[in-house]
């Protein structure tokens, strides 16, 4: 039985701060002596006296104090792993490592097509070659839901050689897969599954919520702590389950990506909130679902507004839905998600996660309370009063269920890394995009290098964009011109 009462980089790092050590090595603020004054001011004393590298008295894997290692041990026990490394730079780096430890260079790996963009880099990076199954589209809400296990025995018996494949769930959107279903197909084939499970921190510590990928049969979980947990921005953890997937393999791939001067911050909040969890879990996440169901109620009296509920379970569509996630379609008010968020940020300060020409996406965690279901209950119904003041937005051309859909052509790695050119929009179908096309958030790739460009996927982002899309990754953000391979 482990002592979950502990925490021990925590405690490591609250030692450093008794013992008074002085260090004559990074960072080079000295834990604040040399920090602007100013900048304290903004974030706190705090910050800096806890940024303390891992060598000078916390750990770094190769210390023997086994700091880090304690800390990932107690994790791992407390959402059923038999192996979990803790990361930074959030699952962007955690994703890319589970990818490049199950497959290699020109090797196939099965992944879900809506996948974020830093799986979409990992392949550029590593040189997988992906297999894209593709999500069900639900025309009705204009979003994906993720495949389901015939899609992946489809693709598994088309593609033997397969190593194996990466799920999405929750989506951003909070509409959860059938894990169970896919480990059990995968397993079948004696492939493991790896799930990109960057938005279920939380889900472990509830009997209510989703399943957890850990529990349903997952090989490999990643998870980004700090979207529905409690540590900060860029933590992450990998959970292993099984003997599919190689820990050593695992840990020297993470080696190979990470960073050699990893944060104490990121690796003491992801220790304390581990704790808290197993502590007082069940009770804070049970207070987050009552929240959620009474904002669920209030909203469904709001007209013009819809809110994404238990009846988009089933075939062809979620598996589960998490309810913390709150998917919000504003297209009765005549408006698109885009001018929603941005009304309520300036208008109510209300800031929203998720945003795209049809919906908004809330997250609530076991951090909220009265003041801020209130608050967001309250921002909604004032959106709803005033949307008249808000200038009707330019049309969207919404894609067909199955025209995102695309051809792939060349290697992600190829297409990226060859030879391009910039052409403008209305010349780049049927062209092979050279780059990704993500509109954020969610950053979900409309194209990826390799894929063979419609007008479709034209029509959509160049629409999308005059109605207020932003899309970050691509060399032109305006959209007049693409990045394509040269002929």
């Amino acid at each position: 039985m482990m002592d979950h009462s502990r925490a021990p980089v925590l405690e490591a790092l609250q030692e450093f701060r008794r013992r008074g050590d002085v260090v004559y090595g990074p960072p080079g603020h000295k834990q604040g002596r040399g920090a602007d004054p100013r900048v304290v001011d903004v974030v706190g004393a705090g910050v800096f006296a806890s940024d303390v590298l891992s060598l000078n008295g916390l750990d770094d894997r190769r210390q023997s104090q086994g700091v880090l290692e304690q800390a990932q041990e107690l994790m791992a026990d407390a959402v059923n792993a038999d192996t979990t490394f803790f990361s930074t730079c959030g699952s962007s780096l955690s994703v890319k490592t589970a990818m490049i430890s199950v497959a290699g260079p020109g090797e196939k790996l099965l992944v879900s097509r809506n996948a974020h963009k830093s799986v979409v880099a990992g392949l550029i990076i590593s040189g997988i070659r992906p297999v894209w199954v593709h999500p069900h589209f639900d025309p009705d809400w204009q979003l994906a839901h993720p495949p389901e296990p015939v899609d992946v025995e489809q693709a598994l018996r088309a593609n033997p050689d397969a190593k194996g494949m990466l799920l999405i769930s929750p989506t951003d959107w909070g509409s959860c897969a059938d894990i169970a279903g896919v480990a059990e197909v995968c397993h079948r084939y004696d492939v493991p599954l790896i799930v990109d499970e960057a938005w279920g921190a939380h889900l472990p510590f509830h009997s209510g919520l989703p399943a957890w990928g850990m529990n349903a049969g997952a090989d490999l979980v990643v998870t980004s702590v700090h979207k529905m947990g409690g540590a900060i921005e860029q933590s992450s953890v990998f959970h292993l389950r099984g003997d599919r997937v190689d820990p050593a393999v695992l840990k020297d791939r993470e080696d190979l990506l990470g960073t050699t001067s990893s944060s104490s911050l990121i690796y003491a909040t992801l220790d304390g909130w581990r704790r808290h969890m197993v502590e007082r879990g069940e009770e804070l996440l049970g207070a987050a679902l009552a929240r959620a169901g009474r904002i669920r109620t209030a909203l469904a009296e709001v007209p013009g507004l819809r809110l994404m509920d238990a009846d988009v379970i089933g075939p062809g569509g979620a598996a589960e839905l998490d309810p913390l996630h709150l998917t919000v379609d504003v297209r009765g008010l005549g408006i698109s998600g885009y001018q929603a968020a941005e009304w309520l940020r300036a208008t109510c300060q209300v800031d929203i996660g998720s945003a795209d020409s049809c919906h908004l996406g809330a997250q609530l965690t076991h951090a909220d309370d009265d003041a801020t279901e209130k608050r967001l209950v309250d921002a909604l119904r004032r959106l709803v009063d005033e949307h008249d003041s808000i200038e009707r937005p330019p049309p969207v051309e919404l894609p067909e269920p199955r025209a995102l859909e695309l051809e792939t052509a060349m290697l992600p790695r190829d297409a990226f890394f060859g030879r391009t050119e910039q052409v403008p929009a209305e010349q780049a179908a049927g062209r092979i995009a050279a780059e990704m096309a993500s509109p954020y958030p969610p950053g979900v790739p409309v194209f990826t290098p390799g894929e063979v460009i419609t007008a479709d996927t034209i029509d959509y982002l160049t629409s999308g964009v005059r109605a207020g899309m932003l899309v970050p990754d691509v060399a032109d953000p305006s959209l007049k011109t693409i990045r394509v391979v040269a002929t």
